[in-house]
């Protein structure tokens, strides 16, 4: 895609809203809630909008992984089973996406965004001491396939899922399921990213746009990780994301 085709205006609200998703996403995640919708809005086909989106959501979980391989959070051989299981979903979700029209997708990925965005607004704190009655074997052949497929297809608010399901069927407490969900939804990422790139649906100076609004949101989001208050800035997240759904499809009609 053309960055002539899109004036100053658009690339500079691109920009800034990957650094808000940025900031915000290492607040309290769901950066793709914003990011997505932003796309949508700026005239980018669906298809597209969601290959970009995989593109520069890739660079946060990877640096992510990379530094708790670094750090020894991460054990790669009790990971790369879970991370191969993901990756396979997200292909086989991000190649289904590929044959749904286009109208179709103008339509259902808002959808999916708002239905998203009430479970992000909802969903309970994860209980750290859950025992979970299910096996981890749940986890690790239901779960974390089914959240890769999403993850292909769509995306945004996989990581939450990732950390969520670890909590209830693998008994993980809150703070090694975000560890465990990195890699997961790293795989997953770079899956769909592959798999997009294969179908040449990512607009790529328009994700570098945006990634690089994000490397600088994250920069300044870890200097307030601390100070947030979660709940107001899940509903922030939710109350941008649904307004640019909504200005969206009203210029659908």
């Amino acid at each position: 895609m053309d960055l002539a085709n899109y004036s100053l205006e658009i690339l500079t609200f691109l920009f800034l809203v990957g650094m808000a998703a940025g900031f915000l996403d290492t607040l309290v995640g769901g950066g793709g809630l914003l990011a997505v919708p932003a796309l949508l809005l700026s005239g980018i086909p669906p298809i597209y909008v969601l290959g970009t989106n995989k593109f520069q959501g890739s660079m946060g979980t990877g640096i992510a992984t990379l530094l708790l391989f670094r750090k020894k959070k991460l054990n790669w051989r009790a990971i790369k089973y879970l991370m191969l299981v993901s990756f396979i979903g997200s292909v086989i979700g991000g190649v289904i996406v590929q044959f749904i029209d286009t109208k179709a997708l103008s339509f259902a990925i808002p959808i999916v965004l708002v239905f998203i965005s009430i479970y992000f607004i909802i969903s309970p704190k994860p209980n750290t001491s859950s025992k979970g009655s299910i096996s981890s074997k749940s986890f690790d052949k239901y779960a974390v396939p089914a959240v890769g497929f999403y993850d292909g297809m769509f995306g945004p608010g996989a990581g939450s899922f990732f950390v969520m399901t670890a909590v209830m069927l693998k008994k993980l407490e809150i703070i090694q399921a975000t560890i465990l969900a990195k890699p997961l939804n790293f795989a997953s990422n770079i899956a769909g990213f592959i798999v997009f790139f294969s179908f040449g649906h990512i607009a790529f100076l328009i994700g570098l746009i945006m990634m690089a609004g994000q490397l600088i949101g994250a920069f300044f989001g870890t200097h307030y990780l601390l100070k947030a208050n979660p709940l107001a800035i899940r509903f922030l997240i939710v109350i941008i994301s649904i307004s640019m759904l909504a200005r969206y499809l009203y210029s659908l009609i």
